[in-house]
């Protein structure tokens, strides 16, 4: 009894100290405490207010669909992020058989920019880089045939385009480069994919003209004379400095692979968003304090203890949400909310083998220790198959379900932890010692019903 006091003090103390980082967190500025604030809640969309964007992807002229979509996803990504915008959405959104789509789609939510116009300059004109050769015959047309001819004409799709770029750099030609010294040029560095796709093509045209094009224009176009395996290609198109660390910032946040085009926006206030969040914090606990009243009116002593550990579940779930940096959302909250009902089952089914065990005439130590063993199986059975469904929910979930689909993973973990750990410290610190007799008062204290006085 001794020991599980002790764990009880240290519990009290944890979980206490953890609270106070969680509310500490919350009301700090990034001026007075850059590292507490950090671990302030992130906030989705719908909750912060922001804007919605949508994009028509052109893929008519890519070999590799999927591919291409996941890389205009990264690259948007990562452009969106390098300006500051918390917690950004970005995903695709493929033409589905259900509802006939036809068209691919690129799906980006900016929390807390209402603006559209910023929300559009964030995401920018990137440049869409690729690589074409020249075909042989169009050495031998005439300057009024080559004004006549299509792009795809004239030159020859190598496959080689912006989603194989590492990063460009900015540099200055030397005196000894055949070229004006001190002329700034781009510098072109491919991944690993790329660097081997360039070393094919380099190798297998010698003497043919690799143009360089930059949103459908040519820009360089110089002759391969030897295969480039190093994965390096220089763009000197004669840019002012200006120009060429305008085209490396832009190069750098992220070459499109393919084009894209505004289709639709949304823009959500942040009025609403805040109705959202203090209507979801009023459910919560309104829900929290239901389910407090219902397990101490029906279970008694071990019901407020089921209360207090319930506590303690929301402050650990909080905790480990602000540590995980879980964004925010409505289906997140409604997810969470959901959770802290299923946070008592574990309590419920270790009282009710209480009960039983205590009709049996046994002490409360041991009715205790038989109730959480013979409720153990359940309970572990029945919190896995709600982590397995809230894995598949994140697996193959949009957005919305995602959010909904963590914070009910996290909190059912963490209520597995809470109703073993928690609650069952806090019973046995606080049930009489094992060889002492079960008087009524305890087994009505113990939730045993009022028949049986």
């Amino acid at each position: 009894m001794i020991k599980h006091r002790a764990f009880s003090a240290f519990l009290i103390l944890a979980v206490g100290l953890i609270g106070f980082f969680v509310y500490k967190s919350e009301v700090v500025t990034v001026e007075n405490s850059p590292r507490l604030a950090k671990y302030a809640f992130k906030l989705g969309l719908d909750l912060n207010g922001g804007t919605s964007l949508a994009y028509r992807a052109d893929v008519s002229k890519s070999s590799d669909v999927g591919g291409s979509m996941a890389s205009l996803r990264d690259v948007i990504e990562r452009r969106v992020n390098m300006f500051g915008v918390s917690e950004p959405v970005v995903q695709v959104e493929n033409p589905g058989i259900v509802s006939g789509g036809v068209e691919h789609r690129l799906l980006v939510e900016l929390p807390g920019v209402t603006d559209i116009g910023q929300a559009v300059a964030l995401i920018g004109k990137t440049p869409q880089l690729d690589f074409r050769l020249v075909r042989p015959e169009a050495k031998n047309f005439t300057q009024e045939e080559l004004l006549a001819k299509t792009v795809d004409e004239v030159f020859i799709q190598t496959g080689l385009d912006g989603k194989y770029l590492d990063k460009a750099q900015l540099q200055f030609t030397t005196s000894g480069s055949g070229q004006i010294a001190g002329e700034p040029i781009v510098s072109l560095t491919l991944n690993a994919e790329g660097k081997d796709l360039f070393a094919k093509i380099t190798t297998e045209n010698k003497g043919q003209i690799l143009a360089i094009f930059l949103d459908g224009q040519v820009i360089s176009s110089p002759v391969i004379n030897d295969a480039i395996t190093d994965g390096k290609a220089i763009i000197s198109g004669g840019f002012t400095g200006e120009e060429a660390r305008s085209l490396v910032r832009d190069l750098n946040y992220g070459a499109l692979p393919v084009p894209i085009e505004l289709i639709s926006t949304q823009t959500i206030g942040a009025s609403l968003g805040e109705d959202a969040k203090t209507n979801g914090v009023k459910a919560g606990v309104v829900g929290m304090a239901l389910v407090a009243a219902f397990l101490i009116l029906w279970y008694r002593l071990p019901g407020l203890v089921a209360s207090i550990s319930l506590l303690a579940y929301v402050i650990l779930s909080l905790a480990a949400f602000k540590v995980m940096s879980v964004t925010f959302t409505a289906a997140g909250i409604a997810g969470f909310i959901l959770s802290i009902g299923m946070a008592v089952d574990a309590n419920v089914l270790i009282f009710e083998r209480l009960k039983e065990e205590l009709k049996k005439g046994k002490s409360v130590h041991d009715s205790l220790h038989e109730g959480f063993s013979r409720a153990w199986l359940s309970i572990r059975d029945s919190n896995i198959s709600s982590i397995i469904t809230s894995v598949i929910l994140f697996w193959l979930g949009t957005s919305a379900i995602k959010g909904f689909a963590l914070t009910l993973g996290i909190g059912v973990l963490i209520s597995m932890f809470t109703a073993i750990t928690v609650s069952r410290t806090f019973l046995f610190a606080i049930a009489p010692n094992k060889d002492k007799a079960v008087s009524k008062r305890l087994r009505f204290l113990f939730g045993q019903a009022m028949s049986t006085w």
